[in-house]
């Protein structure tokens, strides 16, 4: 029996229960932490003739939510694809079907990158793949809570790792990013795209076409950071 989406927590006052682990051991694969993901995909891209930077590697890792599984097999193929011995984040996306969680990052990615037309087809994408209009929200809201967090800290003279503290960040490549966008707008600006997404979800509770209302923050947020 393979608990992959919800914890395994015997009940000890159901027989069945007992009987299981009178007979079974619990064993539990835990993903590993992102800097030793990081090493082992580095040795694997290695193993295969070509070299990864931390950055690419964590963004792999983002992707692909980071399971051995399903990296091995992408690692393989990346390496493939790749005419250099350097892998670049184009190798990646070009052979990398990234996860669903995935693609609300790229979306936001895009969206603070003032990447219009790519905002906008991953949102499409988005919609294809039937992702809920609110867990997209939730995604750009976050982002744009860490991109005003992002801003803070460059006016009081912060750095990435405060960042990566106050906003519990997983991969330093996110942070990274975050940053050197927010030098390039101001603190009112990040405050605004932060009620705007405050006013979609307000929206959300009364609007009869929510994935509507979804494109027209994207259009806000693309245009107005």
């Amino acid at each position: 029996m393979v608990y992959s989406t919800i914890p395994y927590k015997p009940d000890n006052r159901q027989k069945l229960d007992k009987e299981i682990l009178k007979y079974a051991q619990p064993v539990e694969f835990t993903v590993q932490e992102p800097s030793k993901l990081t090493k082992w995909i580095s040795r694997h891209f290695e193993a295969a003739g070509k070299h990864i930077s931390k950055a690419n590697a964590e963004y792999l890792t983002m992707i692909t939510d980071g399971y051995m599984s399903a990296l091995l097999g992408e690692i393989e193929k990346v390496s493939a694809y790749t005419s250099g011995e350097t892998v670049t984040r184009t190798d990646i996306d070009a052979v990398v079907i990234p996860v669903i969680s995935a693609f609300a990052y790229m979306l936001t990615d895009a969206i603070l990158e003032r990447n219009h037309a790519a905002a906008m087809r991953i949102l499409d994408e988005l919609f294809q793949m039937r992702e809920p209009p609110q867990k997209v929200l939730f995604s750009i809201s976050m982002k744009m809570r860490q991109f005003l967090a992002a801003r803070i800290c460059i006016e009081n003279n912060m750095g990435k790792a405060a960042l990566i503290d106050m906003c519990g960040i997983r991969f330093e490549f996110q942070a990274e990013r975050l940053m050197n966008t927010a030098r390039k707008t101001t603190l009112a600006k990040c405050r605004d795209s932060v009620l705007l997404c405050a006013e979609a979800a307000y929206d959300f509770n009364s609007a009869p076409e929510p994935e509507a209302r979804l494109v027209e923050l994207v259009a806000q947020l693309a245009f107005g950071i």
